[in-house]
């Protein structure tokens, strides 16, 4: 067997059922808060595009995609960021969903005959990327993204010679679970950054389109590429999903665009890979990419919630609302020191509402676990659910 296999780590659904094994749920409706999956209904139009096409099922799709659904992904990210070109033959790839893409790009890009070769990424962080680095033959360094350091990459916290040997850093922006957005200082710093040690950048932004002010969408990175002149995208691939844009999750369909460099060779490894997009699920998503009405009326619902929802929860917990994307991330109510695992089953017990222990989405790293004595909350249930498990919560505290 891969002998890497033995390095991950559980994943943190599967921390949080053995932390909740033999705890009885409060006698009451759940709510379940703990995982990000969109549970706003699918846009009828994207499942009848999907019946439309059900015929496609008997012909093998290909791994680059149709020539039309890379049209419709380049012109929504050319429309989205303002981009001058993208090029949908050589900068534009269909993937199954970013947690696919978003681990076989490891496999890609890591060179794992060089002496100790390194994968950078935010900490709390999206555990995909840790496995991908360590079933690519590489070891994981994390930049702890802290309240004390306004949720920015720390890339002091690690030296020269740790930097000489990563390949590939994840970035994830509007960051999970902080809601955080990288602006355009921080692409360019992080830009000089790659430049100086030579690393691929892969950017995780399935998150984008979740937003409070319709008039400042956040910044992308191929936005902020072309702000700078970078018009190559060199060293840059951006990740994205139409899962929490358009409520889609089974549909498992995303976009990856960039450098056409790296795309190339990201070809050529899925090509082995296995994972060409059906034909039906590449027509519903072209049709997914080409509207943007339903995605406006997305945000208008989350945004809700969250005008609902900080205020109930600001006289028992210091909650901050995010920048962008669903979560709240919440710190432990001081009843508990801090204690999120004994909030997180204290939940479950007494109010049947199910959170994520923020220790489960971070590492131990440069002496401190960044999401110990916090919890995700994740706002992806309907609003009437999520002001009763708002309302449960701050009945226990």
């Amino acid at each position: 067997m891969n002998p890497h296999l033995d390095l991950l780590q559980p994943y943190p659904f599967e921390r949080l059922r053995t932390l909740l094994a033999g705890a009885a749920p409060a006698p009451l409706a759940p709510v379940r808060l703990s995982i990000g999956e969109p549970q706003h209904e699918t846009p009828p139009f994207v499942t009848e595009a999907l019946a439309r096409h059900l015929s496609g099922l008997s012909t093998y799709p290909t791994t680059l995609g149709s020539d039309r659904l890379r049209e419709a992904i380049a012109a929504w990210f050319t429309r989205r960021y303002g981009l001058t070109r993208l090029d949908p033959a050589t900068q534009v790839l269909p993937v199954n969903g970013t947690r696919e893409a978003l681990f076989a790009f490891a496999q890609c890009v890591v060179d794992a005959s060089q002496p100790d070769p390194l994968v950078a990424c935010p900490n709390p962080f999206y555990q995909i990327y840790e496995g991908a680095a360590l079933l690519a033959g590489a070891r994981p360094v994390f930049l702890n993204q802290t309240r004390g350091n306004g949720y920015a990459l720390d890339y002091a916290s690690l030296d020269d010679a740790t930097w000489r040997r990563v390949q590939l850093l994840y970035v994830c922006s509007p960051g999970n679970p902080s809601g955080r957005v990288l602006d355009l200082a921080e692409w360019t710093a992080l830009f000089a950054q790659a430049d100086r040690y030579g690393f691929v950048i892969a950017s995780d932004e399935c998150y984008s389109e979740i937003y409070g002010d319709e008039a400042r969408p956040p910044i992308g990175g191929l936005e902020a590429a072309r702000a700078l002149g970078r018009d190559d995208y060199r060293n840059l691939v951006v990740f994205t999903s139409l899962s929490k844009r358009s409520n889609v999750p089974g549909l498992r369909s995303g976009a990856v665009a960039g450098d056409a460099r790296i795309l190339k060779a990201f070809l050529s490894y899925r090509t082995y890979h296995g994972c060409a997009m059906s034909t039906p699920v590449q027509e519903a998503s072209r049709a997914a990419w080409a509207d943007e009405a339903h995605v406006v009326e997305n945000r208008a619902r989350y945004r809700q919630k969250y005008d609902t929802v900080v205020p109930m929860l600001a006289p028992v917990t210091d909650v901050e609302r995010p920048e962008a994307g669903f979560y709240l991330w919440l710190p432990v109510p001081s009843a508990w020191a801090g204690d999120d695992e004994r909030f997180t089953r204290d939940l479950i017990t007494k109010a049947n509402v199910a959170v994520l222990p923020g220790r489960y989405l971070a590492r131990e790293a440069h002496g401190t676990n960044p999401g110990a004595g916090r919890v995700r909350v994740a706002l992806v249930a309907g609003l009437d659910e999520c002001v009763e498990a708002t309302r449960r919560l701050v009945a226990l505290c």
